[in-house]
């Protein structure tokens, strides 16, 4: 009984471990020939994302979610400061497995309006089916989760969640080898160029 109730300890320690490993990672992308400001940035709880060039241009702004490699996609929502800002399928979260990318997009659920004047898009298989089944929602392992805008326009996300946990950028590493293996591209606040970039700061502060 007392191997059985360690090995229960362990699991619900690594789970927790792999929950609260997630974290936004915000990112731009402007493809090869085009000049296109975009911007992604977090502040104070918002995700704000811009492109300020057409939308068929080849750019986007958004961030990756991190620490999902393997769970279920169950749920996600998001927060726009106004209706206004959700733009066709902008934002929304682009979901990886190895069935295909599964499109979010803000106009394939029924968005709720907040007291303050905001709205809220959750997707779930219920929110999907009550709007239409636009969009088939995610099955198998999760490879990779972005949310993102990729219209013109700007949209600022609050109460990013994934699973039922809200997502934030991770802060500095805490140790070196969080630096290591592509580790310092999870950092965003503050996000670092390279490994040696990422070591240094922990030195620093540490």
């Amino acid at each position: 009984m007392k191997r059985l109730t360690s090995l229960a300890v362990a699991v619900t320690a690594l789970a927790l471990a792999g929950t609260a490993a997630a974290a936004l990672s915000p990112w731009t992308f402007v493809g090869n020939g085009v000049t296109c400001p975009v911007v992604s940035t977090f502040s104070n709880g918002v995700l704000h994302l811009e492109k300020n060039c057409t939308t068929p241009t080849n750019a986007s702004a958004g961030a990756t979610i991190t620490g999902l490699q393997g769970q279920t996609f169950a749920s996600g929502s998001f927060t726009l400061a106004g209706a206004s800002q959700c733009q066709g399928g902008s934002p929304r979260f682009n979901v990886v497995t190895p069935n295909g990318t599964f499109f979010l997009g803000c106009n394939n659920v029924v968005p709720t309006t907040n007291a303050n004047g905001t709205v809220t898009y959750t997707f779930t298989p219920a929110t999907i089916a009550a709007a239409g089944n636009q969009v088939s929602f995610p099955t198998g392992a999760i490879t990779s989760v972005d949310v993102l805008i990729d219209v013109q326009g700007m949209a600022d996300l609050s109460n990013i969640t994934v699973n039922g946990q809200t997502q934030v950028p991770a802060p500095g590493p805490t140790t070196k080898a969080q630096c290591k293996k592509g580790g310092w591209k999870s950092f965003s606040s503050p996000s670092f160029k390279n490994q040696g970039q990422c070591v240094s700061w922990f030195n620093h502060h540490h």
